[in-house]
């Protein structure tokens, strides 16, 4: 075994050549000896020219499975230990292979067992035929990626559906950890870590194209009605300052991370839960002035239906798509609440509570609002309430029994700004009540403090539990539109999907086109596994990505090495057994139990 130079022509720049180097085996026939080309190490191998012969014996030990005696140099110790691996698992073996699946015996010394290279494979079983079906290579070829490019997009994209974190942590899934390459005959750990950001920002560079593409394929698969289209935003946190990120900003975070800049993404999903379209936008973007820019040129049909929150929901965005023929169903910014039980109909939800719903239309005859009523709901937002005016009253009892003490604060003004600071912090219960400060006999300071709740009618406090939804849609009945509406609460598990199972925050890149791209491929793997979801569905199979990826995680593929009689040693690379939970998760998706198949070596 030694490592040639060859001199290679560039298939793409007529006349110029470059140089590659291949690990080479020779083998003599009668009065001929042959060389056979045993792997190709690229045109990137750095390994200096003098410790070629080290590597090559130590690959054969490897191999062989033989010990050495002398301390190896970790660079080659690294690269012997990929070459030997890469040799094991070639889809045509090296030596004296076992050919089909009939059965093979041998005698071996149980003694020498080694089980070396476990890699995970069942989730990237998965995800490589989600991608597949949704016939994303095809795609990605169509706008001009090569081969390695569209492998590395395709390894990001799984490696975000399996271990989700940054490109740094996706390189290093996909070396250490991932049989992936295996399953795509791809060597990532020649692959650059800098590659990945590259495809990266082509990935956003044709972010337009990808989607269309996608969702058009993702229809053709489904048949999906295209007659609802979800919108809503959501905002991701950066460790750092970001100053190399225009659209990195602070503004209001969830998650309590004020002290981050921020960035939105928006998304345009189809009544199904598949993204139409995506985007980024600064952090402190308002969600209102988002909308037309997002839902132009979607090629929705007429008189479509878009479902948006409050937020998004202005009285110049309701205008906007009724101008542009669309149908909308929102949830009101309306903030006095009424509700008239005595004109409710009842209508259950998933869980099997009744929602009691008051439908009324304008004079136009042109809207229809529904006042909703959740028991539920009124349980929440009652305890809420209760809470906020406890605490509120305790701060007031505080000031009064201030005014009792000799040194307690007495000054009118002062008294005012502490009540001022209360009112602030207690999420607009103050408004309930009538707050009194009665001066002592000479009018210079406060005798004493009094308060009164009286309950502000059409809020929270007298009508929990009820909140409005806003339609053009006047021929549809109470049933329909709220059941309709519920889509809305479907995208909140697409976020929650995507920042707590995808790895959508907190994003590590401080350049604009990165933190973008991250988002992206973020929304890809999104799509990959809505794919699979749907079809367990189908399956009655409703199980979190999460709890899906626990057990698609236990399988691994491991390289089993004995030592033969004959002295030669045999390397069996194979998957281990599905366990009976995922034997169903597999038969559901009509997928191989064992994929990778297995590969046998004997030196």
């Amino acid at each position: 075994m030694f490592i040639r130079q060859t001199k290679t022509g560039s298939s793409t720049t007529p006349g110029e050549s470059y140089i590659t180097c291949r690990l080479v085996s020779s083998e003599r026939i009668g009065k001929q000896v042959r060389q056979h080309t045993l792997l190709n190490l690229g045109r990137h191998f750095v390994l200096p020219k003098e410790k070629w012969p080290s590597l090559c014996t130590r690959i054969e030990q490897l191999l062989r499975g033989q010990l050495t005696f002398l301390p190896v140099d970790i660079e080659i110790e690294s690269l012997a230990q990929r070459y030997a691996a890469r040799l094991v698992t070639k889809k045509t073996p090296v030596g004296d292979a076992a050919e089909g699946n009939e059965a093979a015996y041998q005698e071996v010394d149980v003694h020498s067992l080694e089980f070396v290279r476990p890699r995970s494979v069942g989730i990237e079983h998965v995800g490589l035929a989600a991608l597949s079906w949704l016939g994303l290579s095809k795609i990605l070829e169509s706008i001009g990626l090569n081969g390695i490019q569209r492998a590395v997009a395709l390894g990001s994209i799984i490696a975000r559906m399996a271990a989700p974190g940054s490109e740094l942590s996706t390189w290093r899934w996909l070396r250490e950890k991932s049989a992936l390459g295996e399953l795509m005959d791809v060597d990532f750990e020649g692959v650059p870590l800098m590659r990945l950001y590259r495809v990266s920002d082509i990935l956003v560079r044709h972010r337009d194209d990808i989607e269309k593409a996608l969702f058009a394929r993702i229809n053709d698969l489904f048949s999906l009605p295209t007659t609802v289209t979800l919108y809503d935003l959501t905002n991701t946190y950066f460790e750092g300052e970001m100053a190399g990120n225009a659209k990195a900003a602070r503004g209001h975070s969830k998650e309590k991370r004020s002290d981050c800049p921020l960035v939105t993404l928006g998304l345009v999903l189809d009544g199904s839960g598949f993204v139409r379209r995506s985007r980024m936008f600064e952090g402190n973007v308002s969600e209102a002035v988002t909308l037309e820019g997002m839902l132009s040129g979607l090629d929705a049909p007429r008189e479509a239906m878009v479902i948006m929150d409050r937020g998004i929901a202005t009285e110049a965005n309701i205008a906007w798509l009724v101008e542009h023929s669309y149908r909308y169903l929102v949830v009101s910014r309306e903030q006095n609440r009424q509700f008239d039980e005595s004109c409710a109909v009842e209508v259950p939800n998933a869980s099997g509570e009744g929602i009691r719903i008051q439908r009324v239309i304008n004079n136009e005859g042109t809207e229809v609002c529904l006042y909703c009523h959740s028991q539920q709901r009124q349980e929440k937002e009652t305890a809420m309430a209760e809470r906020f005016m406890a605490r509120f009253e305790a701060g007031l009892a505080k000031l009064a029994e201030g005014l009792e003490k000799p040194r307690g604060e007495k000054n009118r003004d002062k008294l005012q700004e502490r009540i001022g600071r209360l009112k602030e912090k207690s999420h607009g219960i103050a408004r309930h009540y009538k707050i009194e400060l009665i001066p002592d006999e000479k009018g210079q300071k406060v005798a004493s403090l009094s308060w009164e709740k009286i309950p502000v009618n059409g809020t929270q406090l007298t009508h929990p539990g009820v909140y409005c939804l806003r339609t053009n849609e006047i021929g549809w009945d109470e049933a329909t539109l709220w059941h309709t509406y519920t889509m809305l609460t479907d995208l909140e598990a697409v976020f929650r999907s995507l920042k707590s199972e995808l790895g959508l925050r907190p994003v590590f890149h401080s350049k604009e086109e990165r933190a973008d791209g991250h988002l992206f491929i973020t929304v890809l793997a999104y799509q990959a596994v809505q794919v699979i979801r749907r079809r367990f569905k189908a399956h009655k199979i409703n199980l979190s990505w999460a709890r899906l990826r626990e057990i698609f995680s236990v399988q691994q593929r491991v390289t089993a090495t004995f030592k033969q009689r004959d002295g030669r040693t045999l390397h069996v690379r194979k998957t281990t057994v599905a366990e009976s939970n995922l034997k169903e998760l597999y038969d559901a998706l009509d997928l191989s139990i064992s994929p990778g198949g297995i590969q046998k070596l004997t030196i």
